[in-house]
């Protein structure tokens, strides 16, 4: 029991040790950069099509790389500091794989919820009071369709996070290039505009709760929230299983399978 206590002492004070409190500021800062560009775009896009008009593909392709390159630069600014999450989502699944503790991840989702609310009320204030657009879905989809779509495309994000962050190599004590860092960030980059461009549409492609709690509190709507927890929440914890599953497996498997072949490509296991 006194060894339980300890620990949870000991977890609280690194949770607030000043690395600890870099990091965070760290997430605020990086989520306030990928809300205001991805909803700043939304802005914009209203704001550029004529009134009495539906918007159009342009629009779409326009908020796409908008959230694309600003979720780029938004994982790269912090990858050395606090990970780059930028989104709950990916806080979350990395807290189940191991690789944030429970009380990080706390003050985490804290950073990132502020962020995304203060990009929020910045971009209301500074547009002259123009009305915050909140993700929505369709109204021919249902609230369990919607969060279904939002589960499978924020699975495929956060399964690429993974993979671009090289968590096996995490214990290594080498601190990663640049190079490699801005490639992973581009291809977590990447697959957000992906999925915006393929799925925007009938849900608004959220795939991150801050990005769709932010309007939402600034906005006063807070519809189908749950849709834009719940399925992101459950996406990002089924890509870690898969990434566990499929990227490292226990120590006995991976020496009894030593390397094996898929195709023309050799996988090492390591």
């Amino acid at each position: 029991m006194a060894s339980s206590s300890n620990n949870l002492v000991a977890h609280l004070r690194r949770s607030v040790s000043p690395a600890s409190l870099r990091a965070y500021c760290a997430e605020f800062i990086s989520t306030f950069l990928f809300v205001f560009t991805a909803v700043g775009s939304a802005i914009s896009a209203r704001m550029a099509t004529p009134k009495g008009t539906a918007p159009d593909a342009a629009s779409l392709v326009a908020t796409a790389v908008a959230q694309a390159f600003g979720l780029f630069a938004a994982v790269l600014i912090a990858a050395d500091v606090s990970g780059g999450h930028a989104n709950p989502a990916v806080t979350f699944a990395l807290a189940l794989g191991g690789h944030v503790a429970a009380a990080s991840a706390v003050f985490y989702w804290a950073s990132q919820m502020l962020g995304g609310t203060f990009a929020c009320l910045v971009l209301h204030y500074i547009s002259a009071g123009q009305a915050v657009p909140t993700t929505r879905i369709d109204v021919q989809m249902t609230g369990f369709g919607a969060a279904i779509i939002e589960g499978v495309l924020t699975f495929m994000l956060v399964y690429t996070v993974h993979v671009a962050g090289d968590l096996r190599a995490g214990g290594s004590g080498k601190r990663r290039g640049f190079a490699a860092t801005a490639l992973g960030a581009l291809a977590v980059g990447l697959v957000t505009g992906a999925c915006v461009l393929s799925a925007g549409s009938l849900t608004g492609a959220s795939m991150n709760p801050a990005r769709s709690f932010g309007p939402a509190v600034v906005s006063g709507d807070y519809k189908n929230q749950a849709v834009y927890w719940a399925g992101p929440m459950i996406g990002a914890a089924v890509a870690a299983l898969a990434h566990q599953v499929l990227a490292c497996p226990p120590a006995s498997a991976a020496a009894a399978a030593g390397s094996s072949r898929h195709g023309n490509v050799e996988t090492v296991v390591v």
